[in-house]
């Protein structure tokens, strides 16, 4: 079931990032932060067992750009399209604000070109973004792939 992140969500998606966060495949999140933007936040809870088995987060940084980040599949669910319907979310809901263009930066670009994402320069980017690169342990040599979809 896919529903927007509520209190008690914090805690499993805090562990999911961690998760990755440990695999140094995405930028884990610390409790607080994650309280500070539940709002942001998609999850999926399986309906057998009520557990948190994705996430992701739509985080606006400018009027004209918003962040897909913090996309997140527990490892035992992977590959049964959660991902995608956790991006296309995301995606209908920046419709809805109207924000003109998404970006991600992400180790998995062919997942996001399926969404018609496509690669950009990170030097592209708005130096606002970089504020959370800070705590990343591959700052500032960042290995990720900076992708960019155009809404409007």
């Amino acid at each position: 079931m896919l529903r927007k992140a509520v209190i008690k969500d914090i805690k499993p998606i805090h562990e999911l990032l961690q998760v990755y966060g440990r695999k140094g495949e995405l930028l884990a999140r610390p409790l607080s932060e994650l309280y500070d933007h539940l709002r942001d936040f998609w999850v999926f809870e399986d309906e057998n067992t009520g557990k948190i088995t994705g996430c992701c987060a739509l985080q606006f940084c400018w009027d004209d750009l918003a962040e897909i980040r913090s996309l997140a599949v527990a490892e035992d669910f992977t590959g049964k399209g959660i991902g995608t319907l956790l991006v296309d979310r995301s995606v209908q809901e920046a419709l809805v604000f109207k924000v003109p263009r998404l970006f991600t930066l992400t180790y998995r670009p062919s997942f996001f070109k399926r969404f018609d994402f496509y690669t950009i320069d990170k030097a592209e980017l708005p130096i606002k973004i970089w504020a959370d690169c800070i705590m990343c342990v591959n700052f500032p040599e960042c290995d990720e792939t900076a992708m960019v979809k155009n809404l409007s």
